[in-house]
């Protein structure tokens, strides 16, 4: 079934494997009718390896085009239109690590297009793991839209505050310095939401070293000069994944109590300005 005749939205963000490239979910981080934009309906592609992703393993014919991704997202846009559902953002994130693609700066051009057209209302939202934040064209491009009128919000990974978790949880041949050092560059240069993904892997949570460790990174990199975090995202497993059950979901109190200390750890800061939001 085309992305261009897909029935209403779905709670899940399956349908993505088999080969669309716009796909409406309702999101629980979004609040409400997601439209998301998938540039990999072929196969997966990520330089990441996290144990809790949901992207199933799977192999489709179809290949990106810009241009039917644009007509698509439109006539979402306005069914949703019709139908009374306010579209709360246009969303990259897809089977993959979206800025990645070589169609990644043609699609956020015609994103944003259908967005003024046919979806004012909605957010310009890419999900991330910040690694093409070590890119330096990739890194300009998601500064421009980010800090420009599009107000692109980039919703930026930061799962681990140290190599041992970063290890566990994200499995990445990117060294984890690396990858600390892009997100505190770009983030004082244009405003960033931060996401984390709290789960245990192989049956451990996440040590106090690394609570601490993480609490420290993301309060340090807020009172950097310049730096804008619209948001903290706390999010918890709630989808199953290929890799099951290496990756299992915690308490909601777990997700509750680190909210509480980086909101105290913010506040000794100096920092009252930025929410921290939990999504079990």
């Amino acid at each position: 079934m085309s992305a261009e005749n897909k029935p209403g939205p779905v709670e899940d963000h399956r349908e993505r494997e088999q080969g669309v490239l716009v796909y409406p979910v309702f999101s629980r981080r979004s609040g409400g009718l997601s439209l998301g934009i998938n540039l990999f309906p072929g196969s997966k592609h990520c330089p990441f390896d996290c144990p809790y992703c949901e992207v199933f393993p799977f192999k489709t014919e179809t290949v990106f085009d810009t241009g039917l991704m644009e007509r698509a997202l439109a006539g979402c846009a306005i069914r949703a239109r019709e139908s009374g559902n306010a579209v709360r953002d246009i969303c990259f994130s897809g089977n993959g690590e979206p800025t990645t693609s070589p169609h990644f700066p043609a699609a956020l051009a015609a994103s944003s297009r259908v967005r003024k057209r046919d979806a004012p209302e909605a957010a310009l939202v890419v999900i991330t793991n910040g690694a093409g934040l070590l890119d330096g064209e990739r890194a300009a491009l998601l500064q421009e839209y980010a800090a420009g009128p599009e107000r692109l919000d980039v919703w930026l990974k930061i799962d681990a505050g140290t190599p041992e978790w970063y290890e566990k949880i994200n499995h990445a041949p990117v060294p984890h310095a690396e990858i600390l050092a892009g997100i505190r560059e770009f983030a004082a240069r244009a405003p960033v939401t931060v996401q984390t993904m709290l789960c245990a892997v192989d049956g451990e949570a996440p040590p106090p070293e690394e609570e601490a460790a993480w609490e420290r990174f993301i309060t340090e990199t807020a009172r950097a000069e310049g730096a804008a975090i619209r948001a903290v995202q706390l999010y918890g497993k709630a989808r199953p994944a290929p890799g099951d059950p290496r990756a299992e979901k915690l308490p909601v109190s777990y997700l509750e109590k680190r909210a509480v200390r980086l909101k105290r750890a913010f506040s000794r800061a100096g920092i009252n300005s930025i929410p921290v939001c939990v999504y079990p």
